[in-house]
């Protein structure tokens, strides 16, 4: 199905099943999101606010909820635009086929942007206060587009076809902004829209950004992908939407989509920045305030019946978790061409997709050796923690099997492929006082911390635990024990205090676990942590061990080694996933906010069917 605006896809989706409208008026200041969590969480389907309270528009949340209803929007030309980035990224395929690509490439074709004047538009101006200024979580600093598509362009090669469209979250109210007047832009410096920035910057010039809402869902889509170099996001917009990208640009010089619901305008100007946040974020944490770029505003634009897409982030799974599994449908054979050897890479949307990445490569160019071991596989990991935002990752495993398809999407059998024949003496490389993604606060400053590589090749080492062996409920510094994993043991402790405690702490544990290292022979990783309730084991596993630690401050070992400066341990590797200080504070509705929302869940309400158990 093409569509020609988002309102289209919407009476599509409502005539198929895949929407609900809720016509009573609903207070965007928390109730829409936690009305949209409650929903995800008990796969339901989009939701169509038909009355804001404080604005005349509507808004529209949970439209990509689920993989089958993304690909149900998309189900007409999501093969075709899948052979279009499969081309891209293997251009040999349409020498040695060229009938077969022909239509391919004819569509890439028409899906060109195109350019037409603004008098064609629906276009109306409006103000920022009358958009639905939607705040998503307690402690957020304010109202926050959540679905934007932010277009800039290259002040060295202007014009669409080398622009970028991007999605940057975006402070509309609060702290200290000016409403009508002034946004925040929340962005890191390697995106796209950071590198026009820092040229503009150099020009000593502003640099003028427009962001996008709604439009057909294949704009949104466009935003976020990881497209190959080369393929403009609004050709792929095209392609996805089968209608071309309509722009146009306005008397300031800001760039249009005429097809979007809503448009901001403004200016980007160099060292101009305010606090922006704190904002519940995808690691299930808040971001806290930082200063940010300031968007000056010029004007903005609506459609006289406009609805405006959001979504909400949290801890996952959440609504992006069915993004980032149609990126994968789409552009799943990216990877392995940009890096030679490497099969396959998952960002693990269960650690909040940056802290964790599982990879299987190869281990090709060493036959001679008598004993396996990780070779290519920790050049290959360089390659994956230098390639775009793979580069953000704080934790890597990679593995490589000679004789079976190890698939690290099958976490459980990954897991226990890579700790069956982990070398805890050799096999763990650190990478101290480097990047980390701006959203992870386990490090001891904003976008700084420490990498761990965990490479596994070779022959089995050693069978796993699958119980908690009984001298465990000996120890007294420990409490609470349970296997999340064969091999994975996590227990309490006392809190935390400091690191200077926790290495006095860790010194007593490795004393009191050395009489029993050979019974230990069967487990690779113990984890601490406190205060939390474990319901899915593997989940809660990923989320706890890899967004609360940095593996430089918080990996100790029973029966620690130092070779040479490389650091490994004889017994369990033990991580330090305790709540620390200097941690963000995790996201929670407020019971009071799960009580107003209840009415629309009771038997009878409009949401009845997806109110859980």
């Amino acid at each position: 199905m093409n569509y020609n605006s988002l309102r289209d896809c919407l009476d599509d989706l409502e005539k198929n099943g895949h929407l609900i409208r809720i016509k009573e008026e609903v207070d965007p200041n928390l109730e829409m999101a936690a009305i949209h969590l409650k929903v995800f969480k008990n796969n339901g389907p989009a939701i169509l606010f038909e009355k804001v309270k404080g604005s005349r528009f509507q808004a529209v949340s949970n439209l990509f909820g689920t993989l089958d209803r993304s690909k149900f929007i998309f189900r007409d030309n999501i093969e075709q635009v899948q052979t279009m980035v499969q081309l891209r990224n293997n251009p040999l395929l349409a020498l040695k086929s060229p009938f077969r690509y022909f239509s391919t490439a004819l569509a890439a074709l028409k899906a060109l942007p195109k350019k037409k004047s603004l008098a064609s538009s629906e276009f109306e101006e409006i103000s920022i206060d009358q958009l639905p200024l939607i705040k998503h979580w307690p402690m957020d600093g304010g109202a926050f587009v959540t679905l934007p598509q932010v277009y800039s362009e290259d002040a060295d090669a202007p014009g669409v076809m080398k622009s970028n469209l991007g999605m940057y979250r975006i402070q509309l109210s609060g702290n200290d902004y000016i409403i009508n007047k002034e946004i925040g832009l929340h962005y890191q410096l390697h995106r796209g829209i950071g590198i026009h920035q820092s040229k503009t910057n150099k020009l000593n010039k502003p640099l003028k950004v427009s962001v996008f809402v709604g439009g057909p869902p294949s704009h949104t889509l466009a935003a976020v992908m990881p497209l190959p170099e080369g393929i403009s996001e609004l050709t792929f917009a095209g392609a996805l939407g089968g209608k071309r990208f309509r722009y146009a640009y306005d008397e300031n010089g800001n760039c249009l989509s005429l097809d979007a619901d809503f448009v901001i305008t403004g200016e980007v100007y160099p060292l101009q920045n305010k606090p922006e946040g704190p904002f519940g974020d995808h690691l299930g944490y808040y971001s806290l305030t930082h200063p940010f770029p300031l968007m000056k505003v010029n004007k903005v634009y609506a459609k006289k019946n406009g609805i405006w897409a959001f979504t909400v982030v949290g801890r996952p799974p959440q609504e992006d978790t069915a993004f980032g599994a149609l990126i994968h449908e789409i552009s799943g054979s990216a990877i392995p061409k940009e890096i030679p050897g490497v099969k396959e890479v998952h960002a693990v949307d269960a650690a909040g997709v940056h802290p964790l990445l599982l990879a299987v490569g190869s281990e090709r160019y060493t036959p001679y050796l008598k004993t396996k071991r990780p070779s290519e596989l920790l050049t290959q990991a360089n390659r994956i923690l230098g390639t775009g935002q793979l580069s953000l990752a704080k934790y890597l495993f990679i593995a490589a099997d000679d004789e079976t398809d190890l698939n690290c999407h099958d976490l459980p059998k990954f897991f226990q492929f890579v700790l069956e024949r982990l070398d805890l003496t050799r096999d763990l490389h650190f990478q101290t006082k480097t990047s980390m993604d701006t959203l992870d606060y386990s490090g001891d400053g904003i976008n700084t911390g420490s990498k761990l590589v965990i490479a596994a090749y070779g022959d089995k080492k050693r069978n796993l635990c699958t119980s908690v062996p009984s001298f465990f409920n000996q120890i007294h510094l420990i409490k609470n024990c349970r296997l999340l994993l064969p091999g994975v043991i996590a227990f309490e402790t006392k809190e935390f205090e400091s690191y200077e405690a926790a290495k006095i702490e860790m010194k007593q544990l490795n004393d009191l676990l050395l009489p029993f290292i050979k019974e230990l022979e069967g487990v690779v990783q113990l984890i601490i942590y406190n205060d939390f309730e474990f319901t899915k084991h593997i989940n809660d596993y990923l989320w706890i061990t890899y967004t609360r630690s940095n593996p430089s401050h918080d990996i100790y070992g029973i029966e620690e080694t130092i070779e040479h400066k490389h650091w490994g341990c004889i017994g369990p590797m033990v991580i330090d996933a305790r709540k620390k200080p200097h941690h963000a504070p995790e996201l929670k509705i407020l019971p009071e906010t799960e009580q107003v929302i209840e009415r629309f869940f009771k038997k009878g309400g409009p949401l009845e069917k997806w109110a859980g158990h």
